[in-house]
């Protein structure tokens, strides 16, 4: 090669670095306007797994609207039910991790990842961002039993193997797991039917068509206080506020006290920023007087967490509810 075209190439050789600096440069540039750009800019979906109407949905759509507020966007609620709620988990795992699509999470969706022996994703795959209720749930029956104490209705399944018809929302509920132990203890024997929401099955029980149901507040409460659903007993420790009459598995000899939570949760990866400002904003709602008069009024409790105790919280539903998976074989392929 010749002097000159040796200069040449130099200064070609000068410039192409030159130029694939600058284009570094302004690609970083735009990733870091990217990143730095406000959240959110855009409507945001939370994806509830349950049907619309029901003891998830209900409070879902209460956190959305004030959460639109908070936020100056849109949060708008969109149903996914089926398969205890994966089918919703697995719609938002599917999403790009940036916050702009949520879940209503339950307590389904940490039971699951040792449910199914093939069970889609990991609990490492959720992001929580914060608990939002918890309840005890109420062991509700139809007017068409005839009996009206919870004792009455232990001696009426007992003279009556099978007949008992009750409903449980999905495979591996909490509404399910009590039914087991309630069965083992009492020395009882129902038979189970699955549906997708508590919803449907209270619309069952009032029809006479489902007879006993272990039901969030929610989901019977209104129907106990007007009359058309029998509640004989609840899972919490000690009586619930809002039901006072109503006495506790515990107090009837079968020391039961199960509980269900509710949350908002994100894909693992969504950035720590968008988790924390989603945290503040939810926490600010579900800590208000509004919220917690909602809620204590249908018999729920309130509840406000950081990500991680959230995250504490979904590893001890798993261990808690594995024992009982193992004893009564419920793990399903």
């Amino acid at each position: 090669m010749g002097t000159a075209a040796a200069k040449l190439f130099a200064r070609w050789g000068a410039w192409a670095r030159f130029a694939a600096l600058v284009g570094a440069l302004v690609l970083a540039n735009a990733i870091a306007a990217r990143a730095a750009e406000p959240y959110p800019t855009r409507p945001i979906r939370l994806v509830v797994g349950f049907p619309a109407g029901g003891p998830t949905d209900i409070p879902a759509r209460f956190i959305a609207d004030r959460l639109s507020a908070q936020l100056g966007q849109k949060v708008y609620v969109e149903n996914k039910p089926g398969a205890g709620g994966m089918i919703a988990l697995n719609d938002v795992l599917a999403q790009p991790r940036d916050g702009y699509t949520l879940q209503f999470c339950t307590y389904f969706d940490a039971i699951n990842t040792l449910l199914y022996k093939n069970v889609s994703y990991k609990l490492a795959d959720i992001a929580p961002v914060a608990l939002v209720s918890k309840y005890y749930y109420l062991m509700a029956l139809s007017k068409s039993v005839p009996v009206d104490t919870f004792d009455q209705f232990i001696n009426y399944a007992k003279a009556h193997p099978g007949d008992i018809l009750y409903g449980t929302v999905g495979a591996g509920s909490s509404q399910e797991l009590v039914a087991h132990e309630l069965e083992k203890i009492a020395g009882i024997r129902m038979t189970k039917v699955p549906f997708k929401g508590a919803s449907l099955i209270t619309q069952e029980q009032l029809a006479g068509r489902v007879h006993f149901q272990v039901a969030p507040p929610l989901a019977v409460g209104p129907f106990y206080r007007t009359g058309e659903l029998k509640v004989l007993a609840s899972t919490s420790p000690k009586r619930l506020k809002s039901f006072p009459d109503v006495p506790t598995l515990t107090e009837r000899g079968f020391p039961l006290t199960p509980f269900g939570w509710l949350g908002i949760c994100a894909g693992a990866g969504t950035p720590n920023p968008i988790v924390d400002l989603l945290n503040r904003d939810i926490v600010s709602i579900t800590r208000s007087d509004e919220y917690r008069a909602f809620l204590e009024k249908a018999g729920n409790i309130p509840a406000s967490t950081t990500p991680e105790e959230f995250s504490r919280i979904m590893r001890q539903t798993v261990e808690e509810a594995a024992p009982t998976i193992r004893e009564f074989h419920m793990q399903i392929e």
